[in-house]
């Protein structure tokens, strides 16, 4: 599995905003399900609730809202990708400094991150995290100038790598995105009151309006119903994680201006065309690769079946896979519906392919449920690169594609056929130049230096 480090939300202006921040997290509990925070905020003080776990499980009451008093909220779902998976990591970070309370929520990854921190522990910093977040706020805090957004300003021209920032401070919320874009951030609109999401479904859950996509290199500031805009860094030629529409956001979100479900399916049919091939029925690996199914199925009138029965309440399990029952990981996940499988050619459709693993496995279950044939399609290119920028991926030697031909690949996970989406087939479907988005994972190519 790849996981996305985060998903933040903020609010400000409402006497409900750690309800509503309660219900953005819920929204995006697919961005990270490791632990999560929200930060309440009256203009004076700052309130806290953090915890290891999902929303429903830190927040299981709503006594645990009423606590959190403050017209502003910010919250935070956590994946980790920097920092170990520890309480002590878990978002919105809070500190008190010579300015006054400051709450960050952080969805990326800083590159120079220890060299920073090392840098500011040999001048004496103290840090209580092993968060890269925290270097902004160390950073924010040395800062000599008085006012958040130029504090914060010079904090961010220190930093190198991809971020999507929500922060509490005073009676501002603020929102800030790294240079090049690469973590989406978006602007919404409920009556009065100012909504920032890592996705437009946070805005859909409360009844906000999407305004607009936070701009790379943009601080927001919003204080009541005021909204003020400043350029941190000079403009950079865009770099969009391209992951976020094959596997990441979920298909009723808005992306980069652009609908998810829409992309993914125009993936499909991209897929279709480079890939085609005889069979009864296309399937999907659910959730993520059901749209995608969908539009390889439309271009080739191959109907679509439910083949899969995704378990959407797993948890973790005290028994090891190879105690009792071999493969578990993958049959407590999925289960096949033998009925629709058997004697058929089946084109399984998956977005991605990591280690191969959990492919395998499939393509094992679809066999012993009876299918004939299994063809496998891919709606994204071979992954070959790690990714620096948020993303908890494999190192290079453990991605398949990075040490094994599709040939091979195909043989390991004992498909018929194996096709996967090219490069050039998947940016040709986005509406911004090929140069606009990251596809570092795919082509190696990073837009942000790695140190």
């Amino acid at each position: 599995m790849i996981r996305d480090k985060c998903g933040v939300f903020g609010i400000t202006g409402t006497r409900n905003a750690a309800v509503l921040t309660y219900l953005g997290l819920y929204a995006l509990q697919h961005r990270g399900q490791e632990s999560c925070g929200i930060a309440t905020s009256n203009g004076k003080i700052i309130h806290v609730k953090r915890g290891m776990g999902k929303v429903d499980e830190v927040f299981s009451s709503l006594d645990q809202l009423k606590i959190l008093k403050g017209r502003m909220a910010i919250g935070h779902n956590r994946y980790s990708t920097t920092g170990s998976s520890s309480p002590i990591n878990i978002q919105p970070l809070l500190i008190n400094y010579k300015n006054g309370s400051l709450a960050l929520g952080h969805n990326g990854n800083i590159i120079n991150y220890h060299r920073l921190r090392q840098k500011m522990e040999a001048n004496g910093s103290i840090f209580t995290s092993s968060s890269d977040t925290e270097v902004i706020l160390h950073l924010v805090a040395k800062s000599r100038q008085r006012r958040i957004e130029k504090a914060l300003a010079d904090a961010l021209k220190r930093v190198t790598g991809a971020y999507s920032l929500v922060m509490l401070s005073g009676e501002n919320l603020i929102a800030a995105r790294d240079p090049v874009g690469v973590r989406p951030l978006a602007l919404g609109k409920l009556r009065k009151s100012w909504v920032i999401a890592s996705e437009t479904c946070a805005f859909d859950i409360i009844g906000a309006k999407y305004i607009r996509d936070i701009e790379p290199g943009e601080i927001l500031v919003a204080n009541g119903n005021m909204l003020k805009s400043y350029r941190i860094l000079p403009k950079r030629r865009h770099a969009f994680c391209i992951f976020e529409f094959i596997y990441f956001s979920r298909p009723d979100s808005m992306i980069y201006r652009m609908n998810v479900d829409k992309v993914r399916r125009r993936l499909g049919r991209q897929l279709a065309s480079e890939h085609p091939v005889e069979a009864d029925i296309v399937m999907a690996v659910p959730d993520s690769s059901n749209t995608a199914a969908l539009g390889f199925s439309e271009a080739t009138g191959i109907p679509f079946e439910i083949g899969l029965i995704r378990n959407h309440y797993v948890g973790r399990t005290f028994i090891e896979p190879e105690q009792k029952i071999r493969d578990l990981d993958v049959k407590i996940k999925f289960n096949p519906i033998r009925g629709v499988l058997k004697k058929k050619r089946v084109v399984i459709v998956d977005d991605s392919i990591v280690r191969g693993t959990t492919s395998r496995k499939l393509v094992k279950m679809l066999r012993e449920a009876g299918a004939k044939e299994v063809h496998m399609r891919v709606s994204s290119p071979q992954i070959t690169h790690p990714c620096f920028y948020g993303i908890d991926m494999p190192t290079k030697k453990e991605l398949i594609a990075s040490r094994r031909s599709v040939k091979s690949i195909r043989r390991y996970l004992g498909v018929d056929s194996l096709g996967y989406l090219s490069l050039g087939g998947m940016l040709s479907l986005a509406a911004l130049p090929k140069e606009g988005f990251c596809h570092a994972c795919f082509s190696g190519k990073y837009p942000i230096k790695v140190k």
